[in-house]
């Protein structure tokens, strides 16, 4: 039977909207043994969002709910007003632990390998999507989210009570974007799967979402003929999304990065990076770096939104660009995305830029 505080725990999801902006800020006191922590969501709406706590240890209630009115109180009096929508997030009293469980990255290829994985029909195809990057670990009714540097992360509420829907335990591979989880891969369902290929994987996925009934976690549509690619290509292209990820049906599922090629393969209609704030300049914009071979260069600055924050010298941030100048590194037509907790300073490389394709011919 359930106490009169557990029954009355608050939590509320906040919204901002003007101009161009259009936030979300959503907060929680969520029990943790016999007392209580005040967690807390924030981002742009539709996103998925950052999360965090405000108490670094378990309190009391009382504490807990002076806590959680000060925050409410101070989000309303920058602007922020209370919205009978929106899926509060599950935070994990373990975030930022290392689990030992590292997902599957993939290298990317021009558009001549594309065109020509088009026609190879031992490797499938499906949406590259724009979101963040996500495994989900089922362990009795304990739901883990994890990112792609191993560690424990939160996620959506709507996506744990999907994840607790479906039976057994498992790891799931996918990609989290706002409160939907976009489902590719399947490492383990009571046992391994990481050893068997990837067609074997799929259709067990398959079996598992197929189990129960929940909308939060979807599968990813994959085409595996040349014509079903075809067709595929062209839907996403019409759509402007990112780009089309290609995965050998015949290979286990390998931790990180090949060194070159791989089985699982990305083209990107567009270009992005990730870069270093090294600058905040005048009017809403910073100036990025890369690193090369002879240290830190500059690739260019990028206007950052006004319905997103400046980010902070040393931030990592994801930009997506038309090309690069092959002379001097600097980005064209840079449109910043948004921040990278996900990825290291020292990581962020000047391979990754794409240069314009007539100077790379010369």
């Amino acid at each position: 039977m359930p106490t009169l505080v557990e029954e009355t725990l608050d939590k509320t999801t906040l919204y901002y909207r003007e101009g161009g902006s259009d936030k979300v800020y959503q907060c929680a006191i969520e029990p943790a043994g016999n007392r209580f922590v005040v967690n807390f969501a924030f981002g742009r709406r539709g996103s998925t969002l950052n999360t965090g706590t405000k108490t670094n240890v378990p309190v009391d209630y009382d504490a807990a709910k002076r806590i959680y009115d000060k925050l409410v109180k101070e989000k309303t009096a920058k602007g922020y007003t209370p919205g009978p929508d929106g899926n509060p997030y599950h935070n994990s009293p373990k975030a930022d632990r290392f689990t030992g469980l590292l997902p599957q990255l993939l290298n990317p290829i021009d558009e001549a390998e594309m065109n020509r994985l088009l026609t190879n029909d031992n490797f499938c195809m499906q949406e590259k999507f724009d979101g963040r990057r996500i495994l989900i670990q089922k362990q009795g009714t304990t739901i883990t989210g994890i990112n792609k540097k191993g560690l424990v992360v939160g996620l959506p509420e709507c996506v744990v009570q999907a994840a607790q829907c479906l039976p057994g335990d498992f790891i799931l591979d996918g990609e989290c974007i706002g409160d939907t989880f976009f489902v590719f891969d399947m490492l383990s369902n009571h046992t391994d799967l990481r050893v068997l290929p990837y067609r074997q994987r799929l259709v067990q996925l398959y079996n598992l979402i197929a189990s129960a009934q929940q909308r939060a976690i979807r599968l990813v549509e994959t085409a595996f003929k040349h014509d079903e690619k075809q067709r595929l290509l062209k839907d996403l292209r019409a759509a402007r999304k990112e780009g089309v990820v290609f995965k050998l049906l015949t290979a286990a599922y390998t931790p990180g990065r090949s060194n070159s090629g791989g089985p699982q393969l990305k083209h990107k209609f567009y270009a992005t990076l990730s870069a270093v704030v090294a600058k905040i300049n005048a009017q809403r914009s910073v100036e990025i770096r890369l690193l090369g071979d002879d240290g830190w260069q500059a690739a260019g600055n990028v206007t950052i939104p006004a319905n997103q924050s400046v980010p902070q010298v040393g931030q990592v941030v994801e930009i997506r660009y038309l090309y690069a100048f092959k002379e001097s590194g600097v980005l064209y037509q840079p449109v910043f995305l948004g921040l990278r907790s996900d990825v290291e300073p020292m990581e962020c490389l000047a391979t990754q830029l794409k240069f314009k394709a007539e100077e790379d011919a010369c």
